[in-house]
């Protein structure tokens, strides 16, 4: 396939937009949601002028909560579903009013609180439905698991064995099972199908939910940009599922783990635990599960930013027993035979690659051939004199961000600044009398990048302990949270009054702003 047969869709117009994961909302329960908090924020989000909401991948998470460390690549992450919002669902779903949920401990989220009484308010709910609207919720379900049969019922049997053996790993679990044979996954499906039944549930409610979020979406104008990790967890439904696909010995344990080399984040790299692809197999596939995967993603967001891009390329990979990333090697990705495939299949690709960290020629040209942004990061921009982050450096076909989910918090990262960057920050912004974060925001929306990305965090001139992930740390991450009304009328006027100045203002409200005036 030529280049241009398997290109991007064309550049899109200036446009402005938020990153907030949905656990940093607002609301009850510990945990922002799916519910009345994500609604409430698109509304924020229209006011302020705002045409794209980045959220960080949404699916169910493994260990230390890490949405970049999924136990599935398609199963929603149940701590998402609000059972307040499922109390108003119709369709044949029970309507059983919650417990109070746990006590809010402010700017935090609370993932165990939030899991106990999450689990407890869906588990009733499941039961009485299921007891009081049997065939009107077996007829629902039995729709649902038939439009999603290449992942459902492997991901429910997944986490119905997961709950009945205590949470271990499926590379622990009784031999039979943990190579899928026959006999025992049917008697495990038969011992097993109430539980199966509720995590089917749980699914039917994310997705109901979900697509009432999207379509509130569409109304405002504004369009959710997804994440997706390159890799899934080891300890995941996709991996037990499809392990030919991945480089792994006959009991499960990975020959070769994910990471990156030494880095901006990290002295000794980052060890991600993840086993690395096998790609051969994949493409005698003809890359079916990615392209599944790509499918299922780009059905509920309307772009999605492939993390780790450059692992298309070439890939770090490090023997599966290594304690860090330092011994590692690359090897070379699936390149354009994987995109080519993609294309054929797709259509128009609607990515964005995630082209930071050591990035060679060869990553530059596969980002060029398929005409896909890239990203520019502020913050890296001042660490030497002229980096390419810099905004006279930016051209149209990049997404410029004052700072990522990885990056410290603008205000945090300026005061950690070694004198000689902070100078050049500052002779560079000449912020005045403004904040740091505030001259940031200004120099991203300034930029010629088409799409300018701003978190949350940096709209509300936020510290360190605003931060969201430190690479290479395993706990304490993710666990910011917006409280209610912090992102105030005011701030959104700020920053709506921001976008129009730099020409990114969504098309509809320019053209409606000049009608009136017009009119006027």
């Amino acid at each position: 396939m030529s280049p241009s047969a398997a290109a991007g869709p064309a550049p899109a117009p200036r446009a402005a937009g938020v990153l907030l994961h949905l656990t940093s909302l607002p609301g009850d329960g510990g945990i922002g949601d799916l519910g009345d908090g994500a609604h409430q924020f698109l509304d924020w989000l229209e006011a302020a002028g705002q045409s794209i909401w980045q959220i960080l991948p949404f699916q169910e998470t493994g260990f230390g909560a890490s949405p970049y460390g999924a136990a599935s690549s398609f199963a929603g992450n149940r701590l998402l579903v609000s059972p307040v919002a499922a109390t108003r669902e119709e369709d044949g779903v029970v309507s059983t009013s919650p417990s109070p949920p746990p006590p809010a401990t402010p700017g935090l989220v609370q993932y165990e609180p939030a899991r106990r009484w999450k689990d407890g308010a869906l588990r009733r709910m499941w039961h009485e439905t299921r007891d009081r609207s049997p065939e009107t919720l077996h007829r629902r379900t039995d729709a649902f698991i038939a439009s999603h049969a290449d992942w459902l019922p492997d991901w429910a049997l997944y986490a119905a064995l997961k709950e009945e053996l205590g949470g271990a790993p499926w590379t622990r679990w009784p031999e039979d099972l943990r190579r899928r044979r026959p006999t025992a996954l049917a008697a495990a499906g038969d011992r097993l199908r109430d539980e199966i039944g509720y995590h089917v549930f749980v699914q039917y409610l994310f997705d109901r939910q979900w697509r009432s979020l999207r379509e509130a979406a569409r109304r405002r104008g504004i369009r959710l940009l997804g994440d997706l990790p390159l890799y899934p967890a080891l300890d995941s439904a996709d991996v037990w599922a499809h392990q030919r696909l991945f480089d792994l010995d006959d009991d499960g344990t990975p020959r070769h783990v994910a990471g990156v080399p030494p880095d901006y984040f990290s002295a000794t790299g980052q060890l991600w635990g993840s086993p690395v692809y096998d790609w051969h197999r994949m493409a005698a596939d003809g890359f079916d599960w990615w392209i599944r995967r790509l499918r299922f993603l780009l059905d509920r967001v309307d772009l999605l930013r492939l993390d780790h891009f450059r692992g298309f390329a070439a890939y770090w990979r490090v023997p599966g027993d290594a304690a860090d990333a330092r011994g590692g090697e690359w090897v070379g990705g699936p390149g354009t035979d994987f995109f080519d495939a993609v294309a054929q299949r797709l259509g128009a690709l609607p990515l964005v690659a995630e082209d930071l960290g050591v990035i060679t020629p060869d990553v530059e040209e596969l980002r060029q051939r398929y005409r896909l942004p890239g990203m520019k990061v502020l913050q890296f921009g001042f660490d030497e004199p002229d980096n390419e982050h810099l905004p006279h450096h930016h051209t149209p076909d990049h997404v410029v961000y004052t700072a990522t989910h990885d990056n410290d918090t603008s205000r945090g990262w300026f005061d950690g600044l070694a004198e000689p960057s902070r100078r050049r920050v500052l002779e560079y912004l000449e912020p005045g009398s403004e904040p740091i974060s505030r001259a940031l925001v200004r120099c991203a929306h300034q930029s010629v990048a088409s799409l300018a990305i701003v978190p949350a965090q940096d709209l509300l001139d936020l510290g360190s302990d605003a931060r969201m992930n430190v690479p290479g740390r395993a706990d304490g991450n993710w666990r910011w949270r917006l409280e209610r009304g912090e992102l105030s009328a005011a701030i959104g006027r700020d920053l709506r009054r921001l976008t129009e100045l730099s020409g990114r203002l969504p098309a509809a409200v320019t053209s409606g702003a000049r009608d009136d005036a017009n009119r006027a």
